[in-house]
């Protein structure tokens, strides 16, 4: 079994949530459903927080995180590329790990059992790099306009607009549920995915991420409903 970690991203310049990795959902903060979620999957050597804050950091660390140092602050703003967080992450670690999991604090509803779903895929599929989740689009492409002046044009340069939505090739979109990765090809391709990517469905509420206020009243909602469900949490000893 190859050894393979877990990195948490959670910085703290949340701009439309305000400190949205640590917000209390139903009893926890925001951030310990991935953090349980990782740790109970049962697949990780390690489970590492990369975040800029002390005050994460400790919130992290008591939820069963390991939080080994603190992100430099220009690798953690709002338009910083995900790569350079994880290139330091994992240059930061003493322990060389055969694979990584990207486990992003903003899908609650994502499981133990998506982990394991998908680093069992990743394994069964040598030919690619990485795997990263995707779901089916809601709103087709074939349907998209582009503007211009007065005017408009189709999105593609094909007749899907024409057609009957059901005739449509399906289409998916990524979400940001789970990304897995040989951790070979950030340093033989400078990207986190690598150059063969292969689709990790997600089901349900699985890919449902949280970016802004009506994000979280809807995952309020879901809750309240009985429509979706939250990892366990238990505080380690």
């Amino acid at each position: 079994m190859p050894s393979v970690v877990a990195l948490i991203p959670a910085r703290s310049g949340s701009e439309r949530v305000r400190d949205k990795n640590i917000r209390p959902l139903a009893g926890h903060p925001l951030l310990a459903y991935a953090i349980a979620s990782a740790r109970q999957s049962g697949l990780f050597d390690r489970v590492v927080c990369s975040t800029d804050s002390g005050k994460i950091a400790e919130v992290a660390q008591r939820y069963g995180a390991d939080v080994p140092f603190l992100r430099p602050a220009n690798l953690a703003t709002a338009t910083s590329p995900d790569i350079e967080w994880i290139t330091h992450a994992l240059e930061q670690l003493d322990e060389h790990y055969d694979l990584f999991a990207v486990v992003r604090a903003t899908n609650p509803f994502r499981g133990p059992d998506v982990l394991r779903r998908g680093l069992e895929q990743l394994l069964t599929t040598p030919e690619a790099d990485s795997i990263r989740a995707v779901e089916l689009v809601k709103q087709h492409p074939g349907k998209m306009w582009v503007l211009e002046g007065k005017l408009m044009r189709p999105l593609l340069d094909v007749a899907w607009h024409a057609g009957q939505f059901q005739a449509l090739p399906p289409i998916y979109v990524q979400n940001s549920a789970l990304e897995i990765a040989w951790t070979r090809v950030v340093s033989q391709t400078g990207t986190r995915e690598g150059r063969v990517v292969a689709p990790f469905l997600t089901a349900g509420h699985e890919g449902f991420n949280i970016d802004d206020e009506e994000d979280w009243d809807r995952a309020r909602r879901l809750l309240d409903a009985g429509d979706a469900e939250l990892p366990d949490v238990t505080l380690p000893r």
